[in-house]
């Protein structure tokens, strides 16, 4: 069960998280062109995190529906279940191809997606839901770019422990 302060507490993390998993890898790749783009996708997490946070705030300060509240709280229990989105729970130790971390990456890239395209009811002010379908283009985006490189000879790289 999430109330809507969990929910958007758990789109922060899922985008801190992303923040720190590429900024992780970029120690580990040897590929300038990968390390580029794992830069930029960490600033973009960076962007989406600090909208959540402002989205948090606003809601905070109107008060929050208490019908909308169970809604969000039933929905999403249904919609999510166990499933964990986090980067985190990857076991990166255990990935020695670059095709496989990007994979993992376009994976929560998805992930991300489908969670934020979750919460579109949910927002009911216009300029906030149009905040949000900019993030899901640019998770979009993300996984375009990921899916460009995957499995180009030019990117192989060996990942460093």
């Amino acid at each position: 069960m999430f109330s809507a302060n969990e929910i958007l507490d758990m789109a922060i993390k899922l985008e801190k998280n992303g923040e720190v998993v590429y900024r992780d890898a970029i120690k580990k790749v040897s590929n300038p062109e990968l390390t580029r783009l794992l830069e930029w996708m960490a600033d973009e997490e960076v962007k989406h995190a600090n909208w959540f946070t402002e989205l948090k705030l606003k809601l905070d300060q109107k008060g929050v529906n208490s019908f909308m509240e169970e809604m969000s709280r039933e929905l999403f229990n249904d919609l999510l279940g166990g499933k964990n989105f986090f980067l985190k729970d990857v076991d990166f130790s255990l990935v020695s191809e670059i095709d496989d971390l990007i994979a993992i990456f376009i994976e929560f890239e998805k992930d991300s997606v489908r969670f934020y395209q979750v919460l579109e009811p949910f927002i009911g002010d216009p300029v906030s839901l149009e905040n949000l379908k900019k993030i899901i283009d640019e998770e979009n985006c993300h996984i375009k770019r990921l899916q460009e490189i995957t499995g180009r000879e030019e990117v192989f790289t060996t990942i460093s422990d």
